[in-house]
């Protein structure tokens, strides 16, 4: 049996490291492993015990201890193997791994045919080296970051809600979805069958916009909602007079919102002074996903309004509208789970990153 292995110390950075692996959906398998079995070490978690929960042998949950004790991080990587050496040369694999980064005369990035053609290799070449270095040059992601001066002070304010609800009150997760379009496609779609996807064509008729008003409960996940043609201070101010009417009296009511213009208007602002029940919470800047109901517009969108064809804006209203009737018959609350210390570090991760792009 091996020999047992003390509990392992993990500074501050490697154990982030070491969670990031475990949470990345990128993150190969044997990594996962490998930091979970460094984590749970280091918790005091007999090696036994990490076996059978990992299901893995004792063996391989005193390897990978006793490497990280030594090597740290760079101990969970996988040593060169007594096999044929490597026929690709080492500056050859530096050169794709760096090239990958960059962008070819002319394009937005490599393909793997026309960075071989680049680097004199094959085109499997160039992609089991991709693979072995975990490079996907043909994903990208968007991001935005807040340039909110207030940003942590709003994030805080907002997250408290989430994490910390007030009694006797109700939090509304409010925001509109605007130009919902009416599409009505130029041909019927072909339904899903065996050996063929379903279909739909790619153009249609445009008949029109209406704009959807939406008040989700954090707590219970029902919906408060009107439909409107506009989106102006107007319309907002009379979805506020309706949660005014539909809330039960005697609670208290959060408002959380983005920074749009129309729900800081003065006449918005003098109905509020006007009913001292409701207290708005503003989303930072550029920080729309803070606002749970953003995550219910999502399906709403991918549920009922994206794929349909709808001959009118009342054929488009009337689907939505039984949308969020049988929603409220069932309701769904979205729940906050991550950690505001581990978002705020995540953001701060990436302003380091951006400015040294930028330098």
């Amino acid at each position: 049996m091996p020999r047992p292995v003390g509990a392992l110390e993990i500074g501050p950075a490697e154990q982030q490291e070491l969670e990031r692996r475990v949470r990345a959906a990128t993150t190969p398998r044997r990594d996962v492993e490998r930091a979970r079995i460094v984590l749970l070490r280091a918790q005091g978690v007999r090696q036994k015990d990490i076996a059978a929960q990992l299901g893995v042998s004792i063996g391989s949950v005193n390897r990978w201890s006793q490497r990280f004790d030594v090597d740290g991080i760079a101990g969970l990587r996988d040593r060169p193997g007594r096999g044929r050496r490597r026929s690709i040369p080492l500056q050859t694999v530096e050169k794709v791994v760096t090239e990958a980064g960059r962008k070819p005369p002319g394009r937005q990035r490599w393909s793997t045919r026309s960075l071989a053609a680049a680097t004199g290799v094959s085109h499997s070449t160039v992609q089991r080296i991709w693979a072995e270095h975990d490079l996907k040059p043909h994903r990208s992601k968007t991001f935005k970051l807040s340039r909110d001066k207030h940003f942590e002070a709003k994030f805080w304010d907002v997250i408290g809600l989430y994490l910390d609800p007030p009694e006797k009150s109700v939090v509304l997760c409010c925001d509109e979805k605007t130009q919902c379009q009416a599409l009505e496609r130029t041909q019927p779609a072909l339904p899903l069958g065996v050996g063929h996807v379903r279909t739909k064509t790619h153009d249609y008729i445009r008949h029109g916009t209406i704009c959807l008003f939406a008040a989700m409960s954090y707590l219970e996940g029902k919906l408060i909602y009107r439909t409107e043609h506009k989106h102006t201070h107007v319309e907002w101010l009379r979805f506020l007079k309706q949660l005014q009417r539909e809330v039960p009296r005697g609670l208290q009511v959060h408002v959380i919102a983005d920074n749009y213009a129309t729900h800081k208007h003065a006449k918005v602002k003098a109905w509020l002074d006007k009913h001292k029940r409701f207290h708005m919470h503003f989303t930072p800047t550029s920080s729309s996903w803070m606002n749970l109901v953003e995550r219910f517009f999502a399906d709403l969108t991918q549920d009922c309004v994206r794929d349909g064809s709808f001959a009118s804006v009342k054929e488009l209203k009337d689907s939505i509208v039984a949308y969020l009737e049988e929603r409220n018959r069932a309701p769904k609350p979205y729940r906050w789970k991550a950690s505001g210390a581990e978002i705020l570090a995540k953001i701060q991760r990436a302003r380091q990153a951006l400015q040294q792009s930028e330098g």
